[in-house]
């Protein structure tokens, strides 16, 4: 994580919440990102970018699996 992004870097406390109501959160708490949901093990970019946030979730249950940070 790099500390020249802007605003709250990572939810820990998502972890186990419903995929939608984590979206509206971190981008609530940082409008700088796009919070992103994606099915655990699917293929993403592995750029770097302080505007977005990945959210997996278990693509069953639309859980959160992994704690949701910048980048």
């Amino acid at each position: 994580m790099s500390t020249t992004c802007k605003g709250k870097s990572s939810w820990p406390e998502l972890v186990g919440k419903a995929g939608k109501e984590a979206e509206k959160i971190i981008e609530k708490e940082n409008p700088s990102v796009d919070a992103v949901i994606v099915d655990e093990g699917s293929v993403v970019t592995q750029d770097f970018r302080c505007d977005r946030v990945w959210v997996w979730v278990d693509s069953k249950t639309s859980i959160v699996t992994r704690t949701p940070f910048i980048g």
